[in-house]
């Protein structure tokens, strides 16, 4: 196994991989750059559009352009770059962190405070018409979104929690319950960030400060550990033509000179060729 660098890069906090099958692109963002980024591996290109606050999650719309998890709000930018807000939720203090569309095209978007205030944010479900509703209140820091190959499981983590989630979930209707741990993530100095799940149904799960990612059965056993030489993975996704590659973004925030110094892939996009393989992503309906 090899672990290649895809993007090299100076990010702040570079977060939320999503391949986009249309154009066959990886989206991510770095949160506190204000910037979202598109990697065409082909081209070996990484554009990059500028955006007005500070954005948590990007993510393609079924009509093209993408649908952004912005400080206040969710917003859309249209394939001519044109923005719109859909929802506007602002609150003092609190920004936009992960997101994930689930198999019937809805945005499921997460927040947390500034200042990482205990219970300071939420997981809402964001419809195609702009209806949200609150789904999970009082969480910390709103983090990994997944769901099942079979689309009757959804994956959750509230980052101090130390844990991976799950729930029931009805792709008809959209409601997810019964939230219950799947697995405690233990043995590490890391905290459990951003997830994805693969074809076989296990969730791969990228450790803050933990240097690593983890696998995790459907059962929550810890299957694999893959040592990254960065210590602040943020969020990983499968990517490429076969969904083989497994994407992971990186951060560079908080940590001092002599800690960059000895680990300068900190804030690139790191990938891992051939460790698996992923499930289709899926596109925002609104």
């Amino acid at each position: 196994m090899s672990i290649e660098v895809a993007v090299r890069i100076q990010a702040e906090l570079g977060e939320g991989p999503t391949w986009d099958r249309a154009s066959s692109t990886l989206v991510w963002v770095d949160v506190l750059a204000s910037e979202v980024h598109r990697y065409a591996p082909a081209r070996d290109d990484d554009a990059v559009l500028s955006v007005p606050q500070h954005v948590g999650a990007a993510k393609p719309r079924s009509m093209g352009g993408l649908v952004l998890n912005l400080r206040d709000g969710i917003a859309l930018v249209d394939r001519d770059g044109g923005k719109t807000w859909l929802v506007y939720w602002a609150r003092d203090g609190v920004r936009g962190n992960d997101a994930a569309v689930d198999p019937a095209g809805r945005l499921w978007a997460g927040t947390m405070r500034y200042d990482t205030a205990p219970g300071g944010g939420w997981l809402a479900r964001v419809e195609p018409s702009g209806a949200a509703k609150v789904v999970l209140d009082k969480v910390t820091i709103s983090n990994g979104i997944g769901w099942s190959p079979d689309h009757s499981r959804m994956y959750y983590i509230d980052t101090p929690e130390q844990r991976i989630d799950v729930l029931d979930y009805d792709s008809d209707t959209g409601e997810a319950t019964g939230r219950r741990p799947l697995c405690s993530v233990e043995g590490t100095s890391g905290s459990p960030d951003g997830l994805t799940v693969d074809a076989d149904g296990c969730v791969w799960v990228a450790l803050w400060g933990g240097a690593a990612v983890r696998r995790y059965t459907p059962e929550g056993v810890l299957d694999r550990e893959i040592a990254l030489p960065v210590d602040q993975p943020t969020a990983c996704c499968f990517g490429g033509d076969d969904l083989t590659d497994l994407y992971v973004t990186t951060a560079r925030t908080g940590l001092d000179e002599s800690a960059l110094a000895a680990r300068p892939l900190s804030g690139s996009v790191l990938v891992l060729p051939g460790v698996g393989v992923g499930l289709p992503s899926f596109a925002f309906a609104g």
